[in-house]
């Protein structure tokens, strides 16, 4: 067996992540790997130095030049791995792959990363992916965005928790908040900083810290400023170690308007830190978290609601029961997302 990843490039993002956590899982069980990228060579995550990494160019910028000779390499690939399972985890390389594999026969997954409602071309999605062998999800409400034809071949399977993330922190915790995720709108890092301002007139000794890059960086630091906070928001940029970086912080808050799943959110409940999160529209929260058992849901957008989440877990951050079990029920979300029972998951539809 051989599994062929395609995505755009290797950057440090969460679909990034899930495809370095899966393919570093099947080359320990000796199945043969590779990573294929069609816009870029860059390289977040650590790989298994037996996961093959193969770049089918650099991003196309509109020139049909470049997306044609991209066509021809990864022709040329599939000609050459004859018989791989195809792991797309794009929507425009799934396009790539239907063409450049035309008369060839291919076995292909496709699986969905974020929101289906938020994509700008549907059309061209939804056309490409009815070539899949199977549709895959991370939630069920992302498969009811789908056209009936493509539901019928849909599934549901989570994001892995990789192996190596650190146990519950038992210590006393540093006074931060912490949020992980690119500096794009869809994250919705603004009303997070105004949630955050709000909530430091009563906790002034909380800092708010932020990992990730983007193109809003500066946007929001200025932000920052303008809301009185700027010397208590503190922008990390991007971390390939993040989680035990916020291991032992105070509570980890996604703000963002759409997700698909938050790896970064159920990381940090596998390691029982407090989570806020916004009930986002197809059911990624919700479907981990219960309001007030193993965490927080508040409205996508509502910064009064999202600072009076943060004052709940502040009030009853030293000694709390009540915080002690958010915390200790959250963790309990590492048993079934483990990577190997995913990576199994995946096997599956391979096989059938």
């Amino acid at each position: 067996m051989k599994i062929v990843f395609v995505v755009p490039d290797m950057a440090g993002g969460g679909t990034e992540h899930v495809i370095a956590l899966l393919a570093n899982e099947y080359v320990k069980r000796g199945i043969e790997v590779s990573i294929l990228s069609f816009a870029g060579t860059q390289q977040a995550y650590a790989l298994d130095k037996r996961v093959e990494t193969v770049s089918a160019g650099i991003p196309s910028r509109g020139s049909w030049k470049t997306r044609l000779k991209r066509l021809a390499f990864m022709r040329d690939y599939f000609k050459k791995n004859k018989g791989c399972f195809i792991f797309s985890f794009s929507t425009y390389g799934t396009g790539f792959i239907v063409l450049s594999t035309l008369g060839l026969g291919r076995r292909m997954l496709v699986s969905e990363r974020t929101d289906p409602r938020s994509c700008d071309h549907k059309l061209y999605r939804n056309f490409f992916y009815r070539f899949a062998d199977c549709l895959v999800c991370q939630t069920q409400g992302a498969i009811e965005c789908f056209p009936k034809y493509l539901q019928k071949k849909a599934c549901v399977i989570g994001n892995p928790i990789a192996d190596t993330l650190p146990e519950r922190y038992t210590g006393v915790r540093r006074k931060s908040v912490v949020s992980v995720g690119r500096l794009e709108p869809v994250k919705n890092h603004r009303m997070l900083i105004r949630a955050f301002a709000k909530f430091s007139e009563t906790y002034p000794d909380y800092l708010l810290e932020i990992y990730g890059e983007g193109s809003l960086r500066d946007e929001l630091k200025e932000f920052s400023e303008t809301m009185g906070v700027g010397a208590k928001v503190i922008f990390h940029g991007f971390c390939k170690n993040v989680m035990r970086e916020i291991q032992d912080s105070s509570m980890f808050v996604l703000s963002s308007d759409y997700e698909g799943l938050s790896n970064s959110m159920i990381e940090a409940m596998a390691m029982g830190v407090p989570v806020i999160a916004t009930d986002c529209p197809i059911g990624g929260s919700r479907t981990y978290i219960q309001d007030g058992y193993n965490g927080l849901l508040v409205p996508v957008g509502d910064a009064e609601t999202m600072c009076s989440a943060m004052l709940k877990l502040a009030d009853n951050s030293e000694n709390s029961e009540y915080y002690d079990n958010i915390s200790k029920n959250s963790e309990k979300i590492r048993k079934n997302m483990k990577c190997e029972i995913i990576a199994d998951k995946f096997i599956e539809l391979c096989e059938n």
